[in-house]
């Protein structure tokens, strides 16, 4: 959404930059995406100046073309082949100078020194279209003829320089959906710095209803779907141009003039976030309005001149005999305003959000209004928004208001009421603020205090704040406008954001988590939109299976997500380009998968719950005491342990192989039969070059839903402790790089099966000095005897006969 800097000071009285306001607006969370300089007049006719025509003569080499020499104050005239029809000596004209740069639409060309038809050119004489002050093109502009040769044409022509902020809206924050509910939040947050803030709207004391010579009834048979319905007429109107401070607001914005009354309510929806829509009175048959649903299949032709289907659900602006709207949604062909409209019916409405959120995903539809009505707008801004464009409908069309306000609103919506305790407060901020700072924050937030007890206080909230209804709702609020960089924060933290709701998954995932944490982990939550794009290259998660979107926000959102690997790697990213590289991470999130087939059978899709973990970087911060200690394979195993353990599981209920997830260059995961529930290792070098991470990153991703299941089957089963030891023997492979740990595994199993009773991975090595082609692999075997111990001329026995036969099978070499 763009905001126009020069629009937005009109409701306020400060000064900023709009850096400046950039800065704060990101800060109350109106992210600002960018900002762009732009003009009233694309280019803003730079390098474009007065010139006055001193001859004129036919080309010696072309019938249509002129030879003429311009003067353009500033020494010698210059000369311009000219291809107007119009062209005479002393006329005063617009001229582009060589190296000034002329803009149709998305397009530009610069105008260059050139020879045309072997005559010399060194500019360009304009046509109105040809720098943007209209349509025409029938011949060059010429000018009056007291206008000043060497006049810059931008003084000339009043160029207006704005800057247009694009705030980047989250879905609810619609009250800042408008120039004036920017204007709102800026002004809640100046006023906790300085006293002299006002923020105020046009006055619209001057409407007044000039005659009854045009009613329209209007009813509304749901009043579920259409809560308040509000409208006026307007007769003896002329439909045309709209003056040029209407066009500059709206082209400041990235929105092109059409006529003038529409021009008015595109401008009153983003003065004040309230969509209007004007209706041609001679299109209202039997001059009446009626808000309803229309039978299930009924054909409509909206503006884009495509027929749709109606569903029964679908909300219908309708007159005497058929449909002229969908509400709040799109309007008809027919029923719009054209250059032939002399009266309007103006509506000004609050409907139900629910009702054109439906429909406009129904008819894969997204216009300016349906954004605001399906996110909420405010239902006190109807008369206001009806009064503001009716007065300027009579300023730039002309016409007299010819009906009483309509006003249907049988239900008031009334504010929100929400508890909210000063305990709270401060422990949800981790600050303790001040009771004036609290009430004077809520004050400039239009949140009033109904009542104050020395706990707390009961609130009134404006119900254009629809995402403001609980008390959290309430503290995040306050918590922005005194500003999250004022709250000190501790060099680290770690935390989970799982919470207890159900009995036994969620309490699962709050021990685990709990026990992540107290272990330096921090919670993370990413995204399940992500790039499809990702899996292109993918042999475990093909591209193909990826459940894509209809209507995607962007190519970067455009499918969900099949393993949680890549939202950790754009968060690891993210942290290390911030200096922030020693990284423990974990996520709890479901993942989607399509199967091949029909779209539109669900059963050709699954959905799954996982949880993935990340190391990256040192296992402690460095300092003193304490040595630089980077991660390995180890560390990350050693986590997986720990999590079935604590689930009453272990290594040893599962089948462990080599992955042959193409995710990892090194890994191993553990199966229950042929389903992979855990795969962890280290992830692909290629990978992390996608993502510019050039350190090791150690990952796991665990099937949550196998987890689950297999721990509520787990029973407790014990036998005697062996009175004889286990011993441990580690041994270090340097082995090919495509060995997987399964053979290793394998012939360990095969070649002694009596006394061998475990065998793991602990430790994966690659580089340089290994050789090319290598890859070291440190083994741990685990050796008992259950009737007696062993002694080391048994077990030396046992480890050179597992030496000997990986030297011979897999051409290994033992590391000393």
């Amino acid at each position: 959404m763009n905001i126009s800097y020069n629009w937005l000071k009109s409701y306020l009285n400060v000064d900023l930059a709009p850096e400046k306001i950039s800065e704060i607006l990101t800060d109350l969370g109106l992210e600002v995406g960018s900002m762009e300089e732009v003009q009233s007049i694309k280019g803003g006719l730079e390098g474009l100046v007065i010139g006055e025509v001193l001859t004129c003569e036919k080309h010696p080499n072309a019938d249509k073309l002129s030879v003429t020499t311009v003067n353009i104050g500033n020494g010698e005239p210059l000369p311009i082949v000219c291809g107007a029809p119009n062209v005479a000596a002393g006329q005063k004209v617009v001229v582009a100078t060589v190296g000034a740069v002329l803009y149709s639409g998305d397009e530009s060309f610069t105008i260059k020194k050139s020879k045309i038809r072997g005559e010399q050119s060194m500019g360009m004489i304009c046509a109105e279209d040809e720098i943007g002050l209209g349509a025409s093109h029938d011949g060059i502009m010429v000018l009056p003829a007291e206008v000043q040769v060497g006049t810059l044409a931008k003084d000339y022509f009043k160029v207006e320089n704005d800057t247009a902020i694009e705030v980047d809206l989250t879905p609810n924050r619609v009250d800042g959906s408008s120039h004036y509910g920017v204007a709102r939040d800026l002004a809640a947050y100046l006023k906790q710095h300085q006293d002299d803030v006002k923020l105020e709207l046009p006055s619209v004391d001057e409407f007044k209803v000039d005659n009854n010579n045009y009613e329209v009834k209007v009813t509304v048979e749901d009043t579920d779907a259409c809560p308040r319905y509000c409208g006026v007429t307007i007769s003896d109107i002329t439909i045309k141009e709209s003056p040029e401070w209407l066009q500059n607001k709206l082209k400041a914005i990235g929105l092109s003039p059409i006529n003038n009354v529409v021009d008015v309510t595109n401008f009153v929806l983003h003065e004040v976030g309230q969509p209007l829509h004007a209706f041609d009175g001679d299109e209202i048959k039997g001059s009446e309005v009626i808000v309803k649903t229309l039978a299930d299949g009924t054909l409509f032709q909206t503006l884009d001149e495509e027929e749709r289907e109606l569903s029964e659900n679908d909300l219908m602006i309708c007159n005497a005999e058929a449909g002229m709207c969908i509400a709040g949604v799109f309007g008809g062909l027919k029923s719009g305003v054209s250059e032939k409209t002399t009266k309007v019916f103006l509506e000004s409405a609050y409907f139900n959000p629910v009702w054109v959120r439906k429909t406009a995903k129904r008819h894969t539809l997204s216009t300016d209004a349906s954004f605001r009505f399906e996110r909420g707008v405010d239902p006190n801004m109807t008369i206001y928004a009806l009064k503001r464009a009716a007065l300027l409908i009579k300023e730039v069309a002309g016409g007299t208001i010819s009906s009483e306000i309509t006003d249907i609103y049988p239900t008031k919506i009334e504010n929100f009421e929400v508890d909210v305790t000063y305990r709270n407060i401060t422990r949800l901020i981790g600050k303790d603020l001040s009771q004036e700072t609290i009430k004077s924050i809520l004050s400039a937030l239009d949140i009033a205090i109904i009542n104050e007890t020395e706990e707390g206080l009961k609130l009134s909230v404006p119900p254009y704040r629809v995402d403001v209804q609980r008390e959290a709702d309430v503290i995040e609020e306050i918590l922005r406008v005194y500003g999250y960089n004022n709250i000190e924060m501790p060099s680290s933290v770690n935390s989970t954001i799982v919470y207890s709701q159900k009995p036994d998954d969620h309490k699962l995932k709050n021990t685990v988590a709990n026990q992540l944490t107290a272990q330096g982990f921090s919670e993370i939550m990413c995204n399940s939109l992500t790039k499809a794009s990702y899996y292109e290259t993918l042999d475990v998660y093909p591209r193909q299976h990826v459940v894509e979107l209809a209507n995607p926000l962007s190519n970067d959102l455009n499918g969900m997500r099949q393993t949680l690997l890549f939202g950790g790697l754009e968060s690891i990213s993210h942290n290390i380009n911030r200096r922030n590289s020693d990284l423990k991470l974990f996520e709890y999130g479901n993942t989607y998968h399509f199967n091949t087939g029909n779209k539109t059978d669900l059963n050709n899709y699954n959905e799954t719950q996982r949880l993935a973990i990340f190391m990256v970087g040192n296992k402690a911060a460095t300092n003193w005491n304490t040595p630089e200690q980077k991660v390995t394979f180890f560390d990350l195993k050693n986590q997986l342990e720990n999590i079935l353990l604590r689930l009453g599981l272990s290594f040893i209920d599962f089948d462990e192989n080599s992955t042959e997830s193409d995710l990892f260059s090194e890994g191993i995961c553990l199966k229950q039969g042929d389903k992979v529930v855990v795969d962890y290792g280290m992830v692909n070098s290629k990978l992390l070059k996608a993502f510019d991470i050039d350190v090791p990153v150690y990952f796991a991703e665990i099937n949550w839903d196998i987890i689950l299941k297999k721990s509520a089957k787990k029973t407790v089963t014990y036998t005697e402790i062996s009175k004889f030891p286990e011993v441990k023997r580690d041994l270090a492979l340097v082995l090919n790089k495509d060995i997987k740990f399964e053979q290793v595994k394998a012939i360990a199993q095969k070649t002694e099966k009596k006394l061998l009773k475990r065998i793991s991975l602990f430790d994966v090595f690659e580089g340089e000095k290994l050789g090319a082609g290598k890859k070291s692999y440190a083994v741990s075997f685990i050796l008992q005897d259950e009737s007696k111990t062993l002694n080391d001329k048994q077990i030396d026995k046992i480890m050179k006969k597992l030496m000997t036969t990986y030297e011979r099978e897999l051409e290994a070499i033992i590391r000393k």
